[in-house]
């Protein structure tokens, strides 16, 4: 059975780092591409950074660029997103999400989702 886990979440100052992981099981997550989502209260949830298997291509929301990292370890079966300069409005539950969809950092094509960790920016 598929499974994706995140970790890594927390509260930082605006300005601070964070980094997310994201492990799979069941599954080789190199073999899909993989996306990090986030959801805010009361807002839909967006792409934050998506890479593709085929090219390598990473997307970063413009929101990000920048700031924000997606990087992968084959050899753990994981992924990072490295979060650095953050502000508030990045404050919200991340989620990592694998598949193979049309549109790479489209959440409603992705099929196969972790649970989520909260990032709060806060002071």
């Amino acid at each position: 059975q598929w499974h994706l886990v995140e970790s890594g979440g927390g509260l930082v100052q605006p300005g601070g780092s964070l980094r997310l992981s994201c492990t799979g099981s069941g599954f080789r997550l190199e073999y899909y591409d993989i996306g990090w989502f986030r959801q805010a209260p009361g807002k839909e949830r967006e792409g934050v950074s998506c890479i593709s298997n085929s090219d390598g291509y990473t997307y970063y929301a413009d929101s990000v660029k920048g700031r924000f990292t997606f990087s992968r370890d084959n050899a753990k079966n994981t992924v990072y997103l490295q979060m650095n300069s953050l502000k508030p409005e990045d404050t919200a539950v991340y989620y990592c999400a694998a598949d193979n969809p049309f549109r790479l950092c489209k959440a409603d094509e992705y099929d196969y989702w972790g649970q989520g960790t909260q990032v709060t920016v806060s002071s």
